[in-house]
């Protein structure tokens, strides 16, 4: 049996289909499992010891868009895939399902689109405080797989050795030897309706470093937000004065096999819901999410219970959650009500979790 699975575009998205791949091994021991994804979350997938295939797929731009797109579904075709299942929904993902050829192809009920599967799972639009792990297993449910469970089947993204020997060179040449006390806070967001203000994490580095003078606080970023990340850092050094160098710098961008290993080596792991968040959760390392719009019971880390997660947030707001394309209230209060104490609360609390 050959089995292709769909999911396009975001990190945290392919991340949440993981504890499907190894349910759906369990299930077909002996099938061919591939992934279809494009470039930006591949290594998420690329070394997951259930899959046999990992099939990229990049974004050209115009016209070269419908050359690639055709072209891959021809190889799609010639590989005679039994059954695909489009964890995504989206135009390009759910055509590229049709075009596989499949005689059985599994995806969500979409307006205009829904024909092009033979099997259709009801997906409801509202926003609703479900896992998107378990809206997703929707789609295996009906293959004979168990209900999905935190503990047997974890999101999981393997560590790259490789990436793994990196981070310790950078973090060397910068003078962090030890990552036993390292704190990661990763202070970019998918958009700007997740992203925490600029100076509440300044004074959140500051908490953290005053609480403990051994720890070492690592800020990440996407490269868009890297000059955000360095003035984040900066101030954060002026306000602690003698303590600055706490604040490691110099350490430069890290790709996403990096950034997994440097959090898996790490004490803490601070971040709002975005892609990072939910690579820190394929790790044991304990987790403070940061949730503006969205809602802990939706996308906190999906992982055995044993390992620390904590969650930051607003209660009690009736604009959350929100489809985040206007803020109704109109001041991103969802976000700017969440205090640099509260986490620092939730940070320590995670820490005082951590496995020995």
């Amino acid at each position: 049996m050959k089995i292709l699975l769909i999911r396009l575009r975001l990190i945290g998205d392919v991340v949440f289909t993981t504890p499907a791949i190894r349910a759906l091994r369990r299930r077909f021991p002996d099938a061919r499992l591939s992934y279809l994804v494009e470039p930006e979350a591949a290594p998420v997938v690329r070394g997951n010891p259930h899959l046999d295939d990992v099939i990229v797929a990049p974004r050209p731009a115009g016209l070269k868009r419908l050359g690639f797109d055709l072209a891959l579904a021809r190889r799609l075709r010639a590989a005679r895939f039994d059954l695909v299942i489009d964890f995504h929904g989206g135009p390009r993902s759910s055509w590229l399902a049709w075009a596989s050829g499949a005689p059985k192809r599994v995806g969500y009920v979409v307006r205009g689109r829904s024909w092009m599967y033979t099997d259709r799972v009801a997906r409801p639009r509202e926003l609703r405080a479900r896992h998107s792990v378990e809206n997703q297993w929707d789609l295996v449910a009906a293959l004979g797989l168990d209900p999905p469970d935190r503990a047997r089947d974890p999101v999981e993204m393997p560590e790259d050795p490789e990436a793994a020997r990196s981070i310790a060179r950078q973090l060397g040449a910068a003078g962090v030897g030890d990552l036993s006390e390292a704190i990661v806070l990763h202070v970019s967001a998918g958009n700007p309706f997740r992203r925490w203000p600029a100076d509440a994490f300044v004074e959140l580095i500051v908490e953290l470093a005053r609480a403990d003078p051994g720890r070492r606080i690592v800020v990440t970023s996407g490269p868009s937000d890297a000059a955000a990340a360095t003035a984040i850092q900066e101030a954060a050094r002026l306000r602690l004065g003698t303590q600055g160098s706490q604040v490691v710098s110099g350490c430069g961008e890290f790709t996403l096999p990096e950034l997994r290993a440097l959090i898996a080596h790490a004490a803490l792991f601070i971040g709002g819901d975005s892609g990072p968040l939910h690579v820190a959760a394929t790790t044991r390392v304990p987790v403070v999410g940061l949730y503006g719009p969205t809602l802990p019971a939706r996308s906190a880390p999906w992982r055995d219970p044993a390992s620390p997660s904590e969650a930051a947030d607003v209660e009690g707001l009736s604009c959350r959650p929100c489809d985040q394309r206007r803020c109704e209230p109109g001041d991103f209060r969802c976000l700017r009500w969440l205090t640099p104490q509260q986490v620092a609360a939730r940070a320590e609390r995670a820490l005082g979790r951590r496995c020995p």
